[in-house]
């Protein structure tokens, strides 16, 4: 079982798009907290599942209940708190609400873990995907 991570930043419509579709990845799950930003521009949450499905025959979900909270990531991106806080601060809120108990491993299956940051190292998907690999044993792709 393999499971992928993409952000969006930084990728052009077609580069983004085209990555999903060369690796296989069948279906993209959004883990972000704001879809609807106009920084989004093709990622954004209305627009994104008919593009996935035109662009590639993508499937989508959203799992906003895995993102950070708003003041979490408010928090780190004010630098209020270090990365490291913010890592430990996430996965106790993962913990805390347990949103993944009630998450279906087959919907993970070929599928991609969605957010905004360019790279992965400083980001809350590659701590979730991290999380999922430990439980289901799943192979982590960074696209």
């Amino acid at each position: 079982m393999t499971l992928y991570t993409i952000g969006f930043t930084k990728h052009t419509a077609e580069e983004f798009f085209e990555k999903l579709k060369s690796a296989g990845v069948e279906r993209v799950i959004d883990i972000r907290i704001n879809k609807t930003s106009q920084l989004a521009a093709f990622a954004k949450g209305s627009d994104l599942p008919y593009l996935l499905r035109a662009t590639g025959g993508i499937g989508y979900l959203s799992h906003s209940e895995l993102a950070p909270t708003k003041e979490l990531l408010k928090s780190y991106r004010t630098k209020d708190i270090a990365w490291e806080e913010f890592e430990t601060r996430y996965m106790q809120q993962i913990e805390d609400t347990k949103a993944i108990s009630g998450l279906n491993k087959s919907d993970f299956d070929s599928a991609c873990l969605l957010c905004s940051e360019e790279t992965a190292d400083k980001c809350h998907r590659r701590l979730l995907a991290e999380k999922l690999a430990q439980m289901w044993g799943v192979e982590i792709v960074h696209l």
